[in-house]
C-alpha cells in the first residue's frame, strides 16, 4: 500500500470537505477549491478526516493513490493557511513594481515586461528587488512563480535574474585571458 496514499488527511476545524460523483471540494476560510479524482480512486469523508482508496495494487493505482491523497492535502493547507513563494532580483538595474494589480519588471532588456496574474494568485512588491507569490492552490502559485524566474533565469557568470529566495546557483570562472 502506498505510504503516502494511506495516511488520512486531517481536516481543521472551519474547513468543509464535501465529495461528489468524481469531484472533491474543499471550502475554509481562504476560499473554496474544487479538483476532479480519477473514476478509480474512492475518497471517503469521515470523523474529520479524509481516506484514499484504491482498487487494487495496479502501479498505475498506486501512483493516482498518492497523488490524489496529496493533492486532497494540499488543497486543506491551501484553504486554511495558503502557500507563498519568494522570489529575489539580482542585476544591476534590474526591478518589480506593481501598477494596478499587474507586476511590471525591467529585466535588462529593451522592453519592460508586463505580467497580469491568474484569478486566485496575489503577487506583492515589498522591496524592487523582491517579489512574494501568494494564493490558495499550491500547484497555480508555483507555476506563476516559475513563470516570472522564467523572464530572466539566473545566468552562471555574475548570477543576474531572478531565483527563489535561499536558491543557490552555481557560478562558473569567466574567459581568462592569454597573454
Amino acid at each position: 500500500m502506498s505510504r503516502i496514499g494511506r495516511l488520512p488527511v486531517p481536516v481543521p476545524k472551519g474547513v468543509e470537505v464535501t465529495q461528489s460523483e468524481h469531484r472533491v471540494a474543499v471550502k475554509g476560510p481562504k476560499g473554496l477549491l474544487e479538483m476532479a479524482i480519477h473514476p478509480d480512486m474512492v475518497v471517503k469523508v469521515e470523523e474529520g478526516n479524509v481516506l484514499v482508496e484504491r482498487p487494487d495494487d495496479q502501479p498505475r493505482h498506486r501512483a493516482l493513490h498518492g497523488m490524489t491523497r496529496a493533492m486532497i492535502a494540499n488543497m486543506v493547507t491551501g484553504v486554511t493557511a495558503g502557500f507563498q513563494k519568494k522570489l529575489e532580483i539580482q542585476g544591476v538595474g534590474y526591478t518589480a513594481e506593481l501598477r494596478t494589480g499587474r507586476l511590471l519588471l525591467k529585466l535588462g532588456f529593451t522592453h519592460q515586461i508586463l505580467f497580469v496574474p491568474p484569478t486566485g494568485v496575489v503577487i506583492v512588491v515589498p522591496k524592487p528587488t523582491q517579489i512574494e507569490i501568494s494564493g490558495t492552490d499550491c500547484a497555480l502559485v508555483g507555476e506563476v512563480a516559475a513563470i516570472v524566474r522564467g523572464f530572466k533565469v539566473p545566468e552562471p557568470y555574475k548570477g543576474k535574474g531572478i531565483r527563489y529566495v535561499g536558491e543557490y546557483v552555481e557560478r562558473k570562472a569567466g574567459k581568462t585571458g592569454k597573454k
